[in-house]
């Protein structure tokens, strides 16, 4: 995993932000296979817990682009955009290989929101 970077700031030392972790989106996946479930749309938790399993192994550099975007378009741009392809995830109308598809995905999103 990359380490934090020390950038000094007003003679202080600012720490860089760490990337957010793959069991956060492990955790995602997991909540959103647990609504396919009980909403009986087997397709997709299918596709969500395909989708836990292969989290574990997001490169790190994407995880940082994840952070990144993120922080710079703030909590409520992040969840117009999460929400909904978590929501098509879930009742089958959507299928990803990977979490790292899926997170693609995402960001693609989210520069299309800073345009």
């Amino acid at each position: 995993m990359a380490s934090s970077l020390s950038i000094p700031f007003r003679g202080e030392i600012a720490m860089a932000k760490p990337p957010v972790s793959r069991d956060a989106f492990r955790g995602l996946f997991a909540f959103y296979a647990a609504k396919a479930h009980h909403d009986h749309k087997a397709e997709g938790e299918e596709c969500l817990l395909r989708l836990f399993g292969s989290a574990e192994y997001i490169p790190d550099r994407l995880l940082q682009q994840w952070s990144e975007a993120a922080d710079l378009v703030g909590p409520e741009i992040v969840g117009t955009v999460v929400e909904p392809r978590a929501h098509e995830l879930a009742s089958g109308g959507a299928r990803y290989d990977h979490a790292s598809d899926f997170l693609h995905a995402i960001l693609r999103d989210l520069g299309r929101k800073l345009q």
